[in-house]
């Protein structure tokens, strides 16, 4: 037997010991972690009973004070208004750290050819799958707003929406392809959009305070229950996340896109 072969031989050893070695630490762990977890597990209310009284007080609030009839929105933009504008500030920061680290020379170039992995062809979308895009497309859009609109009546709002129509976006890329896709989406645009979304919600504070009512306190009629337009100011701070997490997402999106053309000759892949 040759070194070479003794080496593999030793490599190979030392590989299965630790795989058995990750194993019995899996099978431990996992065990300890089901001994610590089932006394919580089982000191848990029973399906459908919930010992406290914070979702009775919201199912009372929500419909008779602020007259909307979807509670998850007036928690999040009324009861709990500024714990989720700090949640839109946590997306915008968030957003712009993966921007900073991907934004560079790769993809700016409308020309720039798709990324190639050695060995694996770069097949073109069939026609099927981007008549099928073409088509949801506008589709999910259309959703999504509708999602964005409904926050006061439906589950749904403008984190929701926001998502669906970024994604919305995917499917144009996978209609038109990359050149097609950045000519009618530019970055500039979403960026802009996600920062006056994080902005309309903080201004809504700054009026309230204006109004000499508390930050966040709803400034505007109430509406009728049931009507989509209810809600009162709720409707401004659901169009600024609507606005926040389209933006953000697109503006990610965007980012990774770019990230699968090829570079320029002269760019440094390091930068």
């Amino acid at each position: 037997m040759s070194a070479l072969d003794v080496s593999s031989h030793k490599a190979q050893a030392t590989i299965g010991r630790r795989g058995i070695i990750l194993r019995v630490a899996f099978v431990i762990l996992a065990v300890g972690l089901a001994v610590v977890a089932w006394p919580v597990v089982h000191a848990m209310p029973q399906f459908g009973s919930h010992p406290l009284p914070y979702g009775d007080r919201v199912n009372a609030i929500g419909p008779a004070e602020r007259h909307i009839t979807n509670m998850v929105s007036a928690i999040n933009f009324d009861i709990r208004g500024i714990d989720t504008l700090g949640e839109e500030f946590m997306l915008l920061c968030a957003v712009t750290g993966g921007t900073v680290l991907l934004r560079g020379g790769r993809g700016e170039d409308r020309a720039a050819s798709p990324g190639h992995v050695k060995g694996r062809a770069n097949h073109r979308p069939p026609d099927s799958l981007r008549l099928l895009c073409r088509v949801l497309a506008p589709l999910t859009m259309l959703f999504g707003l509708y999602l964005a609109i409904n926050a006061m009546l439906t589950p749904g709002g403008g984190f929701q929406g926001g998502v669906v129509i970024a994604s919305a976006l995917l499917l144009i890329y996978l209609a038109e392809g990359y050149a097609g896709w950045r000519d009618a989406l530019g970055s500039e645009f979403f960026d802009a959009i996600e920062g006056l979304g994080a902005a309309l919600y903080a201004l809504c504070g700054f009026v309230s305070m204006g109004l000499g009512l508390p930050y966040l306190a709803a400034f505007l009629p109430f509406g009728t229950l049931k009507n989509t337009f209810s809600g009162g100011s709720m409707l401004i701070v659901n169009l600024g996340v609507t606005l926040a997490v389209a933006g953000g997402f697109a503006t990610l999106l965007i980012e990774f896109m770019e990230e699968t053309r090829t570079l320029k000759p002269g760019d440094d892949p390091d930068e």
